[in-house]
């Protein structure tokens, strides 16, 4: 991917070179109607889907607190469950590595790649690679990845980045798709037409023929069980399940928040997940595997627990509970930010809502897009309403804004206002010369970020404790002294 860098600066997830904080890069977004109407189209079908399936069942409220529940208590015991899952992956015939942050797990895949000596390598769609930027790092080492994932091979046939946590593509219509395939991949027909069954034809045919030649996979996970050691991937083209069995070596690279205590646990995710992201009653293709069986699938199983920051954001009161997060995408979906200026405006692999909260957390609040990532969004509480895991992301969001740098102007404002809060003297005198500069209020343009959409309310002509004391006497002031 030729726009795509690893700013050198950033050791746990990287930043694309040149993109700007989300103000300017939303502003842009927005004024492509394209974009918008192709958004529009595709969250608007997914939102009322996904409703429809979740109105079926009538203890979605109670699935929704039990997958709460099992997330924070996970979270809690974390380090408990990791051992046991490594116990158990190694005791099945799999080797599990460490790894502190996305370097470590990019030199780790590449030399368990190389000691294969291959240098092309199947994938199935993956977060956690997306996060660490894995394939721009195993093409400094000489190593193609190929993305096997419909939407994710849209978007590396064009060079483009994901926008979307379900539908990478969802930024592209059916003739862009039409002409990229027409022009990027080899083995398209003649006459190509936008019908999506002659797309996922012409998909399928050079997929199937990577597929039958690697002799390597890398992986995500959506879950992986702690006291069995079984790692899980739900999709539903199949083409995960081509990746997880054929080749000789599969190397899964997961988050360590992916973590489930144990199989029952997935009574609960198994139906949240799928009705959640896909609209679905359940997912079409659901792999599990446990370490290696002799003859059957992968020989050699490698499973990389990816730190990346985790435990950082885990010790974070407020800010933990973003690593509930299942990847459903419910609330991209609803989010009215989102659906106008797209996922490349966030500046992550991680776009959107959950993206907002959870790029600043892993890679820090320091650079103007992260710092500028929690105040994309209105707080409007839809992402909250929708979450199957409960993330109250509003509650995030406020917590990290308080968290982000401050400008100049800000500053200056907030230490006046502390200064005139401190003392009810100057209170009163702030509050007597707003009430007679209320005219000019209406006329105001300042901040402007913030006076362009917004209508300042109101200035009442005096302040609730001139009120008080025109209608009370002095009263107050007795009752402040005693």
């Amino acid at each position: 991917m030729s726009d795509i860098a690893k700013d050198a600066t950033a050791s746990r997830m990287p930043t694309y070179v040149g993109m700007p904080a989300f103000p300017k890069a939303a502003h842009e977004a927005v004024a492509d109607t394209r974009l918008r109407r192709n958004l529009a189209h595709a969250t608007g079908t997914i939102r009322e889907r996904r409703a429809a399936a979740v109105a079926e069942l009538d203890d979605w409220a109670e699935l929704r607190d039990a997958g709460k529940r099992i997330k924070d208590h996970t979270l809690e015991y974390l380090g408990h469950y990791l051992r046991m899952l490594e116990g158990k992956v190694t005791e099945a015939g799999g080797v599990v590595h460490w790894a502190r942050d996305a370097e470590e797990a990019n030199a780790i895949v590449a030399r368990l790649i190389k000691e294969t000596g291959e240098t092309e390598v199947v994938k199935v769609k993956s977060m956690a690679t997306q996060e660490i930027g894995l394939n721009e790092a195993l093409a400094e080492h000489g190593i193609t990845a190929l993305e096997t994932d419909l939407a994710e091979l849209i978007v590396q046939l064009a060079d483009d980045r994901p926008s979307h946590i379900l539908v990478p593509a969802i930024h592209k219509n059916r003739a862009e798709i039409r002409d990229l395939f027409s022009h990027r991949m080899p083995s398209a027909p003649e006459g190509l037409t936008d019908e999506p069954a002659d797309l996922a034809e012409a998909a399928r045919r050079h997929l199937r023929a990577k597929f039958l030649s690697a002799k390597v996979a890398v992986s995500g996970a959506n879950f992986a069980i702690a006291d069995t050691g079984t790692i899980l991937v739900v999709e539903s083209e199949g083409n995960g399940r081509m990746c997880l069995t054929l080749p000789e070596t599969l190397i899964t690279v997961m988050g360590i928040e992916k973590l489930l205590p144990s199989a029952r646990d997935l009574e609960v995710f198994l139906q949240l997940l799928p009705r959640s992201s896909t609209a679905e009653r359940m997912n079409p293709y659901t792999s599990a595997w446990t370490g290696v069986t002799p003859g059957d699938g992968p020989q050699n199983f490698h499973l990389v627990l990816l730190d990346n920051g985790r435990t950082d954001v885990r010790d974070e009161e407020v800010g933990r509970q973003a690593l509930r997060c299942i990847r459903c995408s419910a609330c991209l979906n609803v989010c009215p930010v989102y659906a106008r200026a797209g996922g490349h405006a966030y500046g992550s692999p991680y776009p959107g809502p959950i993206g907002a909260i959870l790029s600043p957390q892993i890679r820090g609040i320091g650079s103007k897009v992260d710092a500028s990532l929690p105040f994309a969004s209105s707080l409007c509480g839809a992402c909250y309403e929708v979450c199957p895991v409960a993330i109250d992301i509003p509650e995030v969001l406020v917590h990290l804004r308080a968290k982000a740098a401050k400008k100049l102007p800000e500053k200056t404002v907030m230490k006046v206002a502390a200064w005139g809060l401190r003392s009810p003297a100057r209170l009163a005198l702030g509050q007597t010369l707003a009430g007679r500069a209320r005219s000019l209020a209406p006329h105001l343009r300042f901040p402007r970020a913030w006076a362009d959409t917004r209508d300042l309310p109101p200035i009442p002509k005096e302040s609730f404790r001139a009120w008080w004391k025109r209608t009370h006497g002095d009263s107050a002031d007795r009752k402040d002294a005693s």
